[in-house]
């Protein structure tokens, strides 16, 4: 009797701060023990150090990697768990696009943080009244760093600038050009190392996307892997930093890297209430349309 054939599934990623448990996933094994075989496309995200402006462009659809899933060459994705609120939201209530489900609460758990130069005398996040912080529009540095500040100043006083990538937002703090920028890792540690000031930083979870064709026993298996890969990488974390070391292209070595910053959790169903939550939130702040509901953009068939 032959070896049975695997099934083959194509999930996309951007960085590895977000999608570690994917890469682990592929690489230990986890994924062809669940009887999958899976193809990472590695779509420019924000967060290397050779990134370009793909990932920023002010209409998300025509990012890389939103582009390559709406055009049917992805199955599978995940970002922060605002963003994809905002893509599944948008493809469910607007016309023209390949519809996306929220199909589970993600496993990376990312840190983000907001840095200053300690040169701009800034201490506090008060102090960020009406400054302008650099992000990446409708990605992780941007929904995290508003939840983040407004827990301590007022939401029209949170101002957003667009200063590139990571690295060139960490080259205009240096230069002098924005006074505060929102980062991930390895980018972090990056600030740490050139003594930049960490004025706060937070947990950001990720979220898992799907289009209807990807069905629930194939996505169960998808997400047991990813599980068994976050449990490894919690245990052995320096193990799959060089994930992150690589694409601080040079910045940083091993031994900078905060390994405390990379966790994981397993994929869980994406409750009514997270949806709730959540989407009531990205909707006061503008950034998602109305008309969603949990029943139009949720499907928790890995778990049925």
């Amino acid at each position: 009797m032959g070896t049975p054939e695997l099934q083959k599934v194509t999930a996309s990623m951007m960085n590895a701060i977000h999608d570690l448990p994917l890469l682990v996933a592929r690489d230990e094994g986890y994924f062809r023990d669940e009887g999958l075989d899976v193809t990472v496309l590695t779509t420019p995200g924000s967060g290397q150090a050779n990134s370009d402006d793909r990932a920023l462009k002010d209409n998300i659809f025509s990012r890389t990697m939103e582009a390559l899933y709406d055009q049917g060459q992805c199955d599978q994705f995940r970002m922060c768990e605002w963003g994809i609120m905002k893509r599944a939201v948008e493809t469910n209530v607007e016309s023209g696009h390949r519809t996306a489900k929220i199909v589970a609460l993600g496993s990376a758990m990312s840190t983000f943080a907001i840095v200053t130069d300690p040169k701009t005398g800034i201490f506090e996040p008060e102090q960020l009244k009406n400054v302008p912080i650099a992000v990446s529009q409708f990605n992780g540095s941007h929904f995290t760093m508003l939840k983040m500040m407004e827990g301590f100043i007022k939401r029209d006083e949170i101002k957003i600038t667009n200063a590139g990538t990571h690295k060139q937002r960490l080259d205009a703090l240096r230069a002098g050009k924005v006074k505060a920028v929102s980062l991930q890792e390895p980018w972090i540690s990056v600030a740490e190392k050139m003594g930049c000031r960490i004025l706060i930083e937070s947990r950001s979870t990720r979220s898992e996307a799907a289009g209807d064709e990807l069905d629930g026993p194939t996505l169960a298996k998808m997400f047991r892997a990813e599980a068994h890969a976050a449990e490894t990488i919690n245990k052995h974390p320096e193990k799959y930093a060089h994930y992150l070391v690589a694409e601080a292209g040079g910045a940083i070595d091993q031994s900078d890297l905060r390994l405390w910053r990379i966790l994981n959790a397993p994929p869980t169903p994406y409750t009514r209430e997270r949806f709730n939550d959540n989407y009531q939130w990205t909707l006061g702040w503008g950034l998602v349309p109305p008309g969603a509901t949990y029943e139009n953009t949720v499907d928790n068939r890995a778990w049925q």
